[in-house]
């Protein structure tokens, strides 16, 4: 039972690893680009609306 949880805790230690290295390479939006693409977005809606 004792080497039941060791090999739980070291999977789970080893898929933790193995999604940090899979997710590394991904860069988060920093907040200015997020307000830029927000505010594109209302302009987008606003524009869309003023056709009609």
């Amino acid at each position: 039972m004792v080497w039941l949880m060791i090999l739980l805790g070291v999977g789970i230690i080893i898929g933790n690893l193995m999604l940090l290295k899979h997710t590394a390479h991904i860069k988060m939006p920093s907040l200015k680009d997020h307000q830029q693409r927000h505010q594109e977005q209302e302009e987008k809606d606003k524009d869309k609306w003023s056709d009609d």
